[in-house]
């Protein structure tokens, strides 16, 4: 069985649940001592009083101020960066002379950028409070996103795109980590969903905002330079907002009152991850890039976001290629943000309230349909008059179910690696993983290849049945994994419950932890 930790009985007391490793922290000399563990420990909140606060209301409390915010976020960035899509249907390759694969590599430069930036990223994020990264992060790619319409050839647009990238690196780690802070294991699961179901709103606004900035006919200012123009502002005026609500810590945060911090930092203590610790240990970056747990999920990150880069760069033109016009393109890549929403929300809540949670068996379930979608659009003809429209549009829409996979993917990468540093590195990883896949993806669309692209939707359909396979191989190590820390524990020494949630060990360090799956 899975152990999710989090899932526990607990007792209850009043109205409020109360988490069964709730504590008050002793004055034993802990090596590297967590934020978390300094705060309970200074604290003047009574155990009495952190155990009468009703954890769901505490909960709904959080969801409330945090998540909106990050699902903006991430609903901006999507749409900033697949901008570049809607605007290749909206005539920017005519306007700025591009030629052969010069809009393919101008899309992998953004990137390229993206993951040189998750290097510098994995530090950062150990070191600086995370929601205020976040936020000058939007800033500057809204300004980036913005600087876009000034694009005059292929040089300045793909100076534009490198900025995009290398600021838009910040957004999944960040959010990874701040979601990771405030939720158990499994309440992680649908809060991450639902922040993530912003690529799904981004489709529909995006697709909604091609279509009317395509009615703008200004020769001297085209409609897609509006385009930039708007989005840019609207995500600077996001990112000022979010520097300013989103808190360094739960320990920092002004929305919570003492003995609702108290109570909440005990209740996600089960996740034996910690809350937040600022010193940066070498052994903890090479217990990273040593362990087979986490290069195992950036090869699944990897093989979904290739054909996540289709969704990305080329959808629109797929749909225009089936025989539609721009406008039409434009709203008939809509449906794809519907798609995505209802398979988001359908892992995240599955992991949540499902027994045992099974991440590693939602995974295969949404690569099928993604498979599906690649076996359609790779084997039914297309042309401008023929009668496969409908099932090659199903392909290009059942392909959408692969974004779920990457937000199983985040949180699984959340729930399962323990450490301060370990932790950023290891989120830096899995979101580099994301940019290769997207790098890989837009070049198996070759000019040459144009209008069918057939190598690169076989390609889709190739890398979707790769990742299943590879996602059952994890799931077996986990379970391995599991079994020797079993045998480990049986016959270690003791270690205290608040050394193991406090100390800022890694997982495989601390022989209590157990991964989830």
């Amino acid at each position: 069985m899975s152990s999710e930790t989090d899932r526990k009985p607990t007792a209850v007391v009043g109205a409020s649940e109360v988490a069964p490793s709730a504590y008050s922290p002793s004055k034993q000399n802990l090596s590297d001592p967590d934020q978390a563990y300094n705060f309970l420990a200074s604290v003047n909140a009574s155990d009495d009083a952190a155990a009468q606060v009703d954890l769901g209301r505490l909960r709904r409390k959080i969801d409330w101020y945090i998540v909106p915010v990050m699902m903006l976020c991430y609903t901006m960035q999507f749409i900033d960066k697949i901008s570049l899509n809607y605007a290749a249907v909206m005539g920017l390759p005519k306007d700025l002379k591009l030629q052969g694969n010069d809009f393919t590599n101008a899309a992998t430069s953004f990137f390229i950028a993206y993951l040189i930036a998750e290097i510098p990223n994995g530090y950062i994020l150990n070191k600086v409070p995370a929601g205020k990264w976040l936020g000058a992060n939007v800033m500057l790619w809204g300004i980036a996103t913005a600087c876009t319409a000034a694009a005059h050839n292929y040089q300045s647009l793909l100076a534009a795109r490198i900025f995009l990238g290398i600021f838009e690196a910040a957004i999944a780690p960040s959010l990874m980590l701040i979601s990771s802070q405030y939720y158990t294991k499994s309440e992680q699961a649908p809060r991450f969903s639902i922040w993530y179901c912003g690529l799904g709103i981004g489709q529909i606004v995006g697709g909604a905002a091609s279509y009317g900035f395509q009615q703008v006919k200004n020769t001297d200012f085209q409609g897609w330079r509006v385009m930039f123009v708007v989005l840019g502002v609207v995500t600077v005026v996001i990112g000022i907002a979010t520097a300013f609500i989103i808190p360094d810590s739960p320990m920092t945060a002004r929305f919570l009152s003492e003995v609702e911090k108290t109570a909440l930092l005990k209740h996600v203590s089960v996740n034996k991850t910690g809350v937040q610790n600022r010193h940066f240990k070498a052994r903890h970056l090479l217990e990273a890039i040593t362990d087979i747990q986490i290069w195992l999920l950036v090869l699944i990150t990897v093989l979904v976001s290739i054909s996540s880069g289709v969704i990305t760069t080329y959808s629109a033109t797929l749909i225009r290629n089936i025989g539609y016009t721009p406008p039409q393109a434009a709203l008939l890549n809509m449906p794809s943000g519907i798609v995505s929403i209802f398979a988001t929300l359908m892992v995240g809540y599955g992991v949540r309230f499902l027994p045992s949670g099974h991440r590693w068996a939602w995974i295969v379930l949404c690569c099928i349909p993604s498979i599906m979608g690649g076996a359609l659009m790779s084997f039914l003809p297309s042309g401008k008059t023929n009668a496969n429209k409908p099932g090659l549009l199903a392909g290009l829409y059942l392909i959408n179910f692969v974004v779920a996979v990457l937000i199983v993917l985040y949180q699984w990468t959340a729930s399962n690696v323990a450490g301060s540093t370990k932790r950023t590195v290891s989120m830096a990883l899995i979101s580099g993983a994301f940019s290769v896949g997207n790098i890989v993806g837009p070049q198996t669309f070759q000019a040459k290849d144009a209008p069918q692209y057939i190598p690169a939707k076989i390609i889709v359909l190739a890398t979707q049945s790769a990742a299943a396979v590879v996602t059952v191989v994890l799931f077996m190590y986990y379970r391995y994994a599991n079994g020797q820390k079993e045998k480990r524990e049986a016959v270690a020494n003791g270690i205290s419950i608040e050394k193991s949630e406090w100390d800022n060990l890694t997982d495989k360090e601390n022989v209590k932890f157990r991964y989830v799956y």
